[in-house]
């Protein structure tokens, strides 16, 4: 009997022997031209900008309408907006990430001409999540692109209308050869990262994160991981609470929350509590003057995570535990709709301080010396990001020395990754690798050591037989 798969109708047998022979296509592309030349990398950048600009408008409505409902602008801002610049700076900058990077060989073994040169990998495997699934696919596989590799796609299930519109803006930019989108459920996911790939790229949860990890050793597959955990605000005492607030709920509300970097909860000093609670619902209310039924505010994404929301809800309820919905309605059930939920203290044996929210929930812990805050977070699983609202540039500069996060921003929230220039990535439990700027090149190349000699050869005076005057004399003088 067939498994067939809810989100394409084609048995999964089927689907994964396809994958199986696409990817043999890619292996034995890139044995043939295992290193594109520039011209050809910058042409493919050039021509996958001008489908995305064709292409915009179809993946902004198929997006709404796996959402149920997204907002254009949350679309635009999050999703298409970023591939554009990321676009803009990797032509860029492509040509000097391209170039062998001159090195010393040191006075032992002068003379030499020691370089290194970023090689393709080969083929590289990208698994696509739900939540930015324009941004998490293009990004990732213009770098590759960009690095001169083969891509495979794997988009995500619960955005299968968003999957085909990328599936065929690719295909008018791509051979079958070069870059191969697929769909389909669990199942094909699971034999993908199963595949010899020669890097493997994975967004999602930390646990299935391991999972991707585990598949990938039996291959010896390198990954990179981007994944999640709680990443949290701290509010200094001194710092203005309308502008805390203000900064705070850019990065809460940004696709209703379903962000890997948005603001899980948030640290207050017992003092300000009452007065951050009513900057967060004037400013709440002011993004959304017609409250949840408002265009610009997105739907949770599928039944399933709205269920997972309300579960974490029921457990709060269950414990007596203060929740302060923004809006009135608070839930729309038949458009999946939330207003943002303001938890006060939890307790850290509740869900919602156990589980990665990924929703409009906000826990709000207070404390009364901020040292403690840092001292607590220390303990805890490393997030993707850390978030400082506060002018203190001591208390500022003390964090980033003493804390470990994939990233901090001051004063803002989830900006920190629109910044093409540095470095995307979690540590620890939040993930391992990078994939944006010469980072990200780097992470999908090969950096391959090139050695030259001449025909003088000082190497020959350190043969055997050991024992001459000048090894003596040479070891002396390295030896200090």
């Amino acid at each position: 009997m067939s498994v067939v798969s809810m989100t394409t109708g084609i048995p999964a047998e089927q689907q994964i022997s396809e994958l199986e022979s696409q990817f043999a296509k890619l292996v034995a592309k890139t044995t043939q031209d295992p290193d594109p030349a520039y011209a050809e990398r910058i042409r493919d950048l050039k021509h996958l900008q001008k489908a995305l600009k064709k292409h915009a408008d179809t993946i902004v409505d198929a997006l709404s309408q796996d959402y149920g409902h997204r907002s254009r602008t949350d679309s635009l801002m999050a999703d298409i907006l970023p591939c554009f610049q990321m676009l803009h700076y990797t032509k860029r900058k492509l040509k000097r990430w391209m170039k062998p990077s001159r090195r010393s060989a040191g006075l032992l073994i002068t003379p030499a001409k020691v370089e290194v040169h970023y090689q393709p990998l080969g083929v590289v495997g990208i698994i696509v999540p739900w939540n930015f699934p324009i941004t998490l696919s293009l990004i990732p596989l213009m770098t590759a692109i960009a690095a001169g590799n083969r891509v495979m796609l794997k988009m995500s299930e619960f955005t299968p209308l968003t999957a085909q519109a990328v599936k065929a803006m690719l295909a008018e930019v791509f051979d079958d050869d070069k870059v191969c989108v697929v769909e389909g459920d669990v199942s094909v996911a699971e034999a993908f990262t199963r595949l010899p790939f020669d890097h493997l790229m994975f967004t999602g949860s930390t646990e299935v994160g391991k999972k991707v990890m585990k598949a990938a050793s039996e291959n010896l597959t390198p990954v990179t991981l981007e994944l999640g955990g709680k990443s949290p605000v701290i509010v200094g005492p001194d710092i203005d609470p309308m502008l805390a607030a203000e900064r705070m709920l850019f990065g809460k509300n940004l696709n209703a929350g379903q962000i890997c970097v948005a603001p899980d909860h948030v640290f207050v000093h017992e003092d300000n509590l009452e007065e951050f609670v009513e900057a967060l619902r004037v400013k709440w209310n002011e993004a959304y003057p017609q409250g949840i039924q408002s265009d610009d505010r997105t739907a949770i994404v599928t039944e399933r995570q709205f269920s997972r929301l309300k579960s974490l809800m029921e457990d709060t309820d269950k414990r007596g535990i203060t929740t302060i919905p923004l809006a009135n309605p608070a839930i729309l059930p038949e458009t999946r709709k939330m207003a943002l939920h303001l938890v006060i203290n939890p307790p850290k044996d509740s869900a919602i301080m156990q589980q990665e929210i990924f929703g409009p929930l906000l826990p709000i812990i207070t404390y009364q010396d901020v040292h403690d805050v840092l001292n607590a977070l220390r303990h805890q699983p490393r997030p993707l990001a850390l978030y400082l609202m506060t002018l203190d540039q001591n208390f500022i500069q003390y964090t980033i020395r003493h804390t470990h996060s994939g990233s901090i921003a001051v004063n803002d929230t989830i900006m920190q990754v629109a910044v093409d220039d540095t470095p995307f990535g979690g540590i620890g439990a939040s993930g391992m690798g990078h994939y944006h700027g010469i980072e990200g090149f780097r992470t999908f190349s090969h950096a391959k050591t090139v050695f030259q000699r001449g025909k003088l050869n000082p190497g020959k005076l350190m043969a055997p037989p050991y024992g001459k005057w000048w090894q003596k004399v040479m070891f002396k003088l390295f030896l200090r």
